[in-house]
């Protein structure tokens, strides 16, 4: 059961932001909470998101950056308070794994 999870999960194609954080598949829950489940996936309501949909006319922050989750998470204005480290883009994923 757990190899043909596995590689469905390898060989699909929806899911691949998490899946580029946990390649493997396991019956062990992960300790995310609501928020970092949203942050991670990038599902939320996060302007850049909601324009996929055309739920929305643009995707720009109030602050007028683009309004993705890492937007928020590393350097919006807007949220300074809550902010992480932003990771170099080549390192993003290696970012995102330590995050968990």
């Amino acid at each position: 059961m757990l190899e043909e999870l596995q590689t469905s999960w390898k060989n699909g194609d929806t899911g691949r932001k998490i899946y580029n954080i946990m390649p493997s598949v396991s019956l062990r829950p992960t300790n995310w909470v609501r928020e970092d489940a949203i942050i991670f996936s990038q599902h939320g309501p996060f302007p850049a998101y909601i324009k996929r949909f055309h739920l929305s006319d643009n995707d720009y922050c109030s602050c007028g950056g683009i309004g993705t989750a890492l937007h928020y998470a590393t350097e919006c204005i807007l949220t300074v308070s809550y902010h992480m480290g932003k990771p170099v883009p080549n390192f993003e994923q290696e970012w995102l794994k330590s995050r968990q």
